[in-house]
């Protein structure tokens, strides 16, 4: 299931997707964050790349405004944004679809990827 980035050559493309995912510092899955349980899934799958960001300022699904406070971090934005190939996007959907009592929106965005320079192994 695994992309081909690590043998990617420069200049060679691959199409995909960017998943991204919305939460926020305070929801949890499995008692963990969950930006941090998607990072550990996505690293379960083989999944062979995915950031986490933190944002000052965000409007929720309510139309209610989050954010990082000096004191209180908890109302945090948080997204987690990742490259896929095709079958990765639909077999980690299909995971996170399956999985009993999780709750995440995401966003869907076809895209290009590949590398750029040598690698140093």
């Amino acid at each position: 299931m695994t992309t081909q980035w690590k043998t990617l050559r420069d200049g060679d493309i691959m199409k995909g997707y960017q998943l991204t995912f919305y939460t926020l510092q305070s929801y949890t899955h499995e008692h963990r964050p969950v930006h941090q349980w998607l990072i550990e899934l996505a690293k379960s799958m083989e999944i062979q790349g995915a950031t986490v960001l933190t944002a000052q300022e965000g409007i929720g699904a309510h139309h209610r405004l989050h954010s990082a406070r000096f004191f209180e971090l908890a109302d945090q934005p948080v997204e987690v944004v990742m490259a896929v190939s095709a079958s990765e996007c639909d077999d980690f959907l299909e995971r996170l679809r399956l999985e009993p009592g999780l709750r995440v929106f995401y966003s869907r965005t076809p895209i290009e990827f590949g590398t750029i320079g040598v690698t140093e192994d």
